[in-house]
């Protein structure tokens, strides 16, 4: 029992998303485009899955779910190519470019 009281006093909570009333334009704009595209499967403010992984705090941490490193590349290639099971998603240069400044915030 040890052990579990150890690890779980080494966990640390993940950052706060940006708060709405903080965001850019382009941030606001993101928004629209993951409500649009990405809401349904993903949650943005917690890391609990849904159909796909919770999101919060995605580019600040170390890994992503896959273990990749979550830098803008990577989150382009995964949001147009798809990943497992999340398909690719056509989105204008533009909508990509707004999505991944709100991803930024989560």
């Amino acid at each position: 029992m040890i052990p579990i009281a150890v690890a779980l006093a080494g966990c640390k909570p993940l950052p706060p998303s940006k708060p709405a009333a903080q965001w850019t334009v382009q941030e606001a704009r993101g928004a629209m485009v993951y409500q649009a595209r990405c809401a349904r499967c993903h949650y943005p403010t917690n890391t609990h899955p849904l159909n796909g992984p919770g999101l919060q705090a995605l580019t600040k941490v170390k890994a992503m779910p896959s273990g990749a490193p979550p830098t803008d590349e990577r989150l382009t290639a995964v949001i147009v190519n798809g990943r497992l099971t999340m398909p690719g998603t056509r989105l204008s240069p533009t909508e990509l470019d707004d999505l991944i400044a709100y991803l930024h915030t989560l």
